[in-house]
């Protein structure tokens, strides 16, 4: 899971470095404009894999399929402790749900509109998609899960954040983009 949590620390600088600041809502205002997904699509489906390994969601709940009979770690718990431990999980998946809508689907923005009821309606769009995922995509394999995780999400997402220091120090950014305090940073 290590190669995951690494990816999305990259990841996160991106965004980070694109808003220029690490403050959540600083990182949803740089968004009222265009949205990261528009700006970022790469980053975005990498940032969704990495989640999706994370919080161990399928095709990537390797520690549930460590024994294929019945459900592996799980059948340890009952009960309480069970309910506790799914209550956990899925809140891991709402975390990040509202996690991927502070930092690629612009928060509370809707085009011109600003609403509270827009950030919960993304969010719950995008815990959905966690939930469908699970219906459609197979499960990998451990070799699998560490060839993706470190010859090719980590070092795309490594790629992809040195292209983005690039463009930031020497404003390279695309037209669209707009930065209203841009010429008030020094250069890197």
């Amino acid at each position: 899971m290590i190669s995951y949590e690494i990816s999305i620390s990259f990841i996160l600088i991106s965004i980070c470095l694109n808003s220029q600041s690490f403050n959540l809502i600083d990182i949803v205002n740089s968004q009222k404009e265009i949205w990261n997904i528009i700006t970022f699509f790469p980053l975005f489906i990498l940032f969704i894999i990495s989640i999706l390994a994370e919080t161990n969601r399928h095709p990537f709940d390797l520690p549930e399929a460590e024994s294929e009979l019945v459900s592996g770690y799980n059948v340890e718990y009952s009960a309480i402790t069970f309910a506790f431990f799914s209550l956990g999980e899925y809140a891991n998946i709402l975390i990040m749900s509202l996690l991927t809508t502070h930092l690629f689907l612009g928060g509370w923005y809707f085009f011109t509109y600003q609403s509270f009821m827009f950030f919960l309606i993304k969010s719950l769009i995008f815990s959905l998609i966690f939930i469908i995922l699970r219906a459609i995509l197979p499960r990998y394999r451990f070799d699998q899960l560490m060839n993706i995780g470190w010859t090719i999400i980590l070092p795309l997402s490594l790629i992809l954040l040195f292209i983005n220091i690039i463009l930031f120090k020497f404003y390279i950014y695309p037209v669209f983009i707009n930065f209203n305090t841009i010429y008030k940073l020094p250069l890197l």
